[in-house]
C-alpha cells in the first residue's frame, strides 16, 4: 500500500464518518476532502476541478431552473388536482396518489415534487376524510421509485452518467433505466398498495388523523383587561372549538387539568390547548387571547400582516441543538414560534427552553413575505403556509408543460443529449416568461449545497482511480478468487445501498462507482450491470427518514416514528433488491 492509497482511504473514511454523524453540513465535507487530496498531492488542480464543469452537474443545474418553472407556473398542481380527483376508497385514493406522484417524478426533480404535493394532499384527505398516515409515506416512496424511471428522474442517475461519459463512454437516454425502472416503480407502488394499509399503524381515527396529523400544543395568556376575564368556559366560547379543545389551566402556582366548563377565567392564566395548526388560528381571533410564550407582539409586523405558517427543520438550521430561546429564533427569523410537534406529537413544556431537532414542525406566526424568503433555503425542509393567498400563474401551466415534454422528446429521439436538451428547454421557458431571470438564478443557489457535493465527489472519485485506492479494494474485496459475476452485482448493490442509508446518495453513487469498475474489469465483465446497480441501490432509499430527504420531509406532517419506516421500508427495500437483481443481468448483460 502506497502513500497515496493510504491517504485517500484516510479521507475516504473521514468524509464516511462525518456524514454519518451529520454534524458538518454535506458540502463543506466534501469540498474540505477534496481540498485534503489536493493538498496532499493525490489530485493535480484540473483533476480536482473537472467535476464542476462536468455534464452531469450542469444538467442536474439545468434541470433546477426547469423545475421551478413549473413550480411558479402551477403546472404541478395543475396537473395533480386533475390526477388525485375524488377518491371512493382509501384503497382508491392510494393508487391515486402512488402512480400520479411517481410519474411527475420521473421527469422531475423528486423533492420538488414531495415538497409541492405534501400541502395538496394534505388539504384532500380533510376534504375526503383520508388518513395522512396511509398516505404521505408512501408519497415519498412513490417519488423515489418514480425518480428511478429516467435519467433525469434523480441527480444521482446524471452523477453516474456523467462518470460514465468521463471515461469516454456515450451517455445514456432518458429512457435507458426504464426497462428496470419501470418493473420496479409498479412493482413498488402494487406492493404499497397491498400491504402499506397493514404496516402502517393507524395510530388515530382516518377523521382524527387528516385534522390532526401535526397535533400541536399551544399555550395561550388571557391578557390584562381582558373580555374574558370573569367569564366560565362555557360562555368564552372556548367548550366547543373546532380544531382543538382545552385540556390544562395554569394560574399562578397552581395547576387545573379537569377543565369543566363552568370554571372561571381570571386574567393572567394560561391557557393550554391541543389541536391541529387550525386551533392556533381560531385561538387567535378570540378576542382577549395572546400567545403565551411566542414573542408575536414583539415582531416589528402589524397584525395585517401576520400570518401562520408550518415549517420542518432541515439539517442545515443554524441552531440545531440549541434551544429556542439561546438560538435566538424570533431575531434571526422575524417568526414567533407558537408550538412544536416532534414526530406527529406535541411537545409539553414551554417553548423557549425546547432543543430544536432535524424533522421538528414548528407553528409559526410571522410576516407574509416569510413563506417567499424561506420557502426555497435549505434551513427548512419545508415551509408550508396555513392560508396561501398567492395563487400561482396557471395560464403559462400548459406552456410550461408542452417545453417539458419537448425537451424529453428531443432527447428521445436522439437529436440532443440530455445535457443540450436541458438546455435549449431553459431558453424556452425563460424566452416565455414561464421563469424570469432572477428566479432562474436563486433556483440555481438555493441548491448550490448539492452541487458542491456532486462536484467535490466527482473529483474524490477521481483521487480513488488516480491514487490506485480502488485497485486496492477491489483486490481485497475479490481476494485470491473471482466470484461469479452475479454475485459481484449482489455484493455492489448491497454496500451502495448501505451507504445511501447512512451518507448521501449522490456521494454513495461517486464513491462506489470506481470500485464498481474495477471490479468488472477484473472479471472480464461488461461494467453496465455495476453502473446500473449504482444509479437504482442509491436511489432506493426506504429504511430509514434519514438515507433520502423526502423521507424526512414526510416524517413531521405524517406523524411517523422511526418504526414506521423500518416496518414498511425494510420489506420495500428487499422487493426492490429482487427486481432490481433480477432484471438488470438480462437487460445489460454480463457477456453482451
Amino acid at each position: 500500500m502506497t502513500f497515496d492509497i493510504a491517504f485517500t482511504l484516510l479521507v475516504v473514511l473521514g468524509v464516511v464518518a462525518s456524514l454519518i454523524h451529520n454534524r458538518l453540513p454535506a458540502d463543506a465535507v466534501m469540498v474540505g476532502a477534496l481540498l485534503a487530496l489536493l493538498f496532499g498531492g493525490v489530485v493535480t488542480v484540473p483533476q480536482a476541478l473537472a467535476g464542476f464543469a462536468n455534464p452531469g452537474l450542469i444538467t442536474v443545474a439545468l434541470l433546477y431552473v426547469v423545475a421551478a418553472a413549473l413550480r411558479d407556473t402551477g403546472a404541478i398542481y395543475w396537473l395533480s388536482h386533475r390526477l388525485l380527483g375524488q377518491p371512493g376508497s382509501s384503497g382508491s385514493a392510494q393508487a391515486r396518489l402512488l402512480f400520479p406522484t411517481a410519474l411527475l417524478s420521473a421527469f422531475l426533480n423528486n423533492t420538488t415534487v414531495v415538497a409541492m404535493m405534501i400541502p395538496a394532499v394534505q388539504e384532500w384527505a380533510q376534504r375526503f376524510r383520508l388518513s395522512l398516515s396511509q398516505l404521505l409515506m408512501p408519497l415519498s416512496f412513490a417519488a423515489i421509485l418514480g425518480g428511478t424511471c429516467t435519467l433525469i428522474g434523480t441527480s444521482t442517475n446524471l452523477v453516474v452518467d456523467g462518470l460514465w461519459q468521463q471515461r469516454g463512454y456515450t451517455g445514456f437516454s432518458v429512457f435507458e433505466l426504464a426497462w428496470v425502472g419501470v418493473p420496479l416503480m409498479l412493482a413498488g407502488s402494487l406492493f404499497m398498495l397491498v400491504f402499506a394499509p397493514r404496516l402502517l399503524r393507524e395510530r388515530q381515527t382516518p377523521v382524527a388523523q387528516a385534522e390532526n396529523a401535526r397535533e400541536y400544543r399551544v399555550e395561550m395568556s388571557v391578557r390584562d383587561h381582558s373580555p374574558l376575564a370573569g367569564k366560565t368556559i362555557q360562555q368564552a366560547g372556548l367548550r366547543n372549538l373546532s380544531h382543538g379543545y382545552l385540556i390544562e389551566i395554569e394560574r399562578g402556582a397552581e395547576l387545573y387539568t379537569a377543565v369543566g366548563p363552568e370554571r372561571t377565567i381570571q386574567a393572567g392564566d394560561i391557557l393550554t390547548f391541543v389541536g391541529a395548526p387550525e386551533c392556533a388560528l381560531e385561538l387567535q381571533r378570540i378576542n382577549g387571547l395572546v400567545p403565551a410564550h411566542g414573542g408575536a407582539h414583539k415582531l416589528s409586523l402589524f397584525h395585517h400582516q401576520r400570518c401562520l405558517v408550518e415549517v420542518v427543520i432541515g439539517a442545515d438550521f443554524p441552531e440545531l441543538n440549541q434551544t429556542v430561546k439561546n438560538g435566538k429564533f424570533r431575531t434571526r427569523y422575524q417568526a414567533a414560534i407558537l408550538s412544536i410537534s416532534r414526530e406527529g406529537q406535541r411537545l409539553a413544556g414551554k417553548v423557549g427552553e425546547t432543543v430544536l431537532r432535524v424533522g421538528d414542525t414548528l407553528l409559526l406566526e410571522t410576516g407574509e413575505d416569510f413563506v417567499e424568503q424561506y420557502r426555497y433555503q435549505r434551513d427548512f425542509l419545508l415551509v408550508s403556509p396555513l392560508r396561501d393567498s398567492t395563487p400561482p400563474d396557471f395560464a403559462r401551466a400548459p406552456l410550461a408543460i408542452v417545453i417539458l415534454v419537448v425537451m424529453v422528446s428531443i432527447n428521445l429521439l436522439g437529436w440532443l443529449s440530455v445535457l443540450e436538451a436541458a438546455a435549449m428547454a431553459v431558453a424556452g421557458l425563460l424566452l416565455s416568461g414561464c421563469v424570469s431571470v432572477n428566479r432562474a438564478r436563486l433556483s440555481v443557489s438555493l441548491n448550490l449545497q448539492v452541487l458542491l457535493v456532486i462536484g467535490a465527489a466527482f473529483g474524490v472519485g477521481s483521487a480513488m482511480e488516480s491514487s490506485g485506492a480502488a485497485s486496492w479494494l477491489v483486490q481485497n474485496l475479490l481476494g485470491t478468487g473471482l466470484p461469479p459475476p452475479w454475485l459481484a452485482l449482489v455484493l455492489i448493490y448491497l454496500i451502495t445501498t448501505l451507504f445511501t442509508e447512512v451518507i448521501t446518495n449522490n456521494a454513495a453513487a461517486v464513491l462506489m462507482f470506481p470500485i464498481a469498475m474495477g471490479i468488472a474489469e477484473q472479471l472480464g465483465v461488461s461494467p453496465l450491470p455495476f453502473v446500473f446497480a449504482i444509479m437504482f441501490a442509491a436511489s432506493a432509499s426506504f429504511m430509514t427518514p434519514l438515507g433520502y430527504q423526502t423521507n424526512l420531509m414526510v416524517m413531521g406532517p405524517g406523524g411517523y416514528r422511526f418504526s414506521d419506516y423500518l416496518r414498511l421500508g425494510v420489506p420495500l427495500s428487499l422487493l426492490a433488491a429482487l427486481v432490481t437483481l433480477g432484471l438488470i443481468p438480462l437487460v445489460w448483460p454480463f457477456y453482451p
